[in-house]
């Protein structure tokens, strides 16, 4: 019998960088000077509307999940940001470029995306004839779609989106239900993430093994604006004056990657 895979999907297939790191960077990239700070209550109250929005948001594809998402922050900031950010896109709206920019920032989010999935393609073709797999991750009842847009959906048995279920990380439940699906137990079972308190450690909690991902630093540049072949390649290198790291606690996890084509050689399971 084969063993099971579990995956997180954002920040860990979709490409290897929290969500609000990535923002951070095409921010910057479309001109709008940002820190992590400045941007976190902005993503953290779009992802609380999007969690609330899934009637609306069960038939969009990335593009139209992510514009959703980058319109919500930027009317956030525009009321409740931090001055200098207020200003900036006062005048940007004034100019009438706020749509325009909003439009950038989407773009390439996705861009940077298909990227990271095609490299996540690669190692599941790899993986599928070893491994059951599942994605158990806090999504927006949408993941279905993007799974089918980026011709994902077939690696995996069991797709637990937390929209969709009414349970979000780290609750025990949607793991359960993602190894229940999946006709496994969580002794032949591992969770890969890149979040220690989401994915590893109530993973760990239910006897899974974990595998986190940890995300090396990268310098706060405009990653957005390098050619795709460059995008890879800037992962990893050594950091400037100022980093986007992603939050994590002390807790434990079984193994540490630093890419999941590591996972490819990497004997986790129980013999």
């Amino acid at each position: 019998m084969k063993n099971t895979v579990l995956f997180d999907f954002g920040g860990t297939l979709d490409y290897p960088r929290h969500w609000l790191d990535r923002f951070v960077v095409h921010y910057r990239a479309a001109g709008i000077e940002i820190t992590r700070a400045q941007l976190d209550p902005a993503f953290a109250h779009a992802t609380r509307m999007g969690y609330r929005s899934t009637r609306l948001l069960s038939s969009c594809g990335l593009t139209e999940l992510v514009d959703f998402l980058v319109r919500l922050q930027i009317d956030y900031l525009s009321h409740h940001g931090a001055p200098e950010v207020r200003e900036t896109l006062d005048a940007a709206s004034a100019g009438m470029r706020l749509p325009e920019i909003a439009g950038w920032i989407t773009q390439s989010f996705v861009a940077e995306s298909r990227l990271g999935l095609a490299a996540s393609r690669r190692l599941l073709i790899t993986l599928s004839g070893r491994f059951r797999m599942g994605i158990v991750s806090n999504f927006y009842g949408n993941l279905d779609n993007i799974l089918a847009e980026f011709d994902l959906a077939s690696f995996f048995g069991a797709v637990a989106d937390s929209s969709q279920l009414g349970i979000f990380k780290p609750e025990p439940g949607i793991f359960n239900l993602a190894i229940k699906t999946l006709g496994a137990t969580p002794a032949e079972t591992a969770m890969v993430g890149d979040s220690l308190d989401k994915d590893c450690t109530p993973a760990r909690s239910l006897g899974l093994t974990t595998i986190w991902l940890r995300h090396s630093p990268l310098p706060a540049g405009d990653l957005a604006e390098l050619p795709a072949g460059d995008l890879g390649e800037r992962l990893g290198q050594p950091a400037g004056d100022e980093i986007l790291r992603t939050e994590q606690t002390q807790a434990p996890a079984d193994f540490t990657i630093d890419t999941l084509a590591e996972l490819e050689h990497l004997r986790w399971w129980r013999s």
